[in-house]
């Protein structure tokens, strides 16, 4: 058992399975949005059925083609309510656990500076040489927050 605690511990397992739920959660927003929307233009030629929210782009009473805005709506709310569960339920009680074992996750990304010279900037803030062309890099003066 306390493998298994361990494993699930392990920062890249977590940042892996709320990549996996958040990429599920979209997957269900684009699928509303596909079906709702998209099909309906799609299908602008086909038959007749049933309406709901939304607008009619063929013959009156056609579901193949009308463009469903209100199950769109309820996909966008459903994601956003799906990812603050996930939020609450997973990423606060995870960042509190590492935070009790000193460790900082989700947090704000280290502070970097830019090279002058090849202008890319996700160097640290301590780096004298730049990792992408090389260049001595200007010590930045004490106190002075990396730009």
């Amino acid at each position: 058992m306390k493998g298994f605690r361990n494993f699930l511990s392990r920062g890249e397992t977590v940042v892996v399975a709320v990549g996996l739920v958040m990429a599920l959660a979209f997957s269900g927003l684009v699928k509303a949005f596909t079906t709702s929307v998209i099909l309906p233009m799609v299908n602008r030629a086909q038959g007749p059925h049933p309406i709901a929210l939304g607008v009619q782009l063929g013959s009156t009473g056609s579901t193949s083609t009308y463009v469903n805005f209100g199950a769109f709506i309820s996909a966008i709310i459903y994601f956003v309510v799906f990812m603050a569960v996930v939020y609450f339920a997973i990423i606060v009680p995870y960042r509190r656990m590492q935070a009790r074992r000193g460790l900082t996750v989700f947090g704000d990304p280290a502070p970097v500076k830019a090279c002058p010279y090849c202008l890319s900037d996700d160097l640290p803030t301590a780096a004298t040489k730049c990792k992408h062309c090389g260049s001595e890099l200007p010590a930045a003066p004490a106190g002075t927050p990396a730009s």
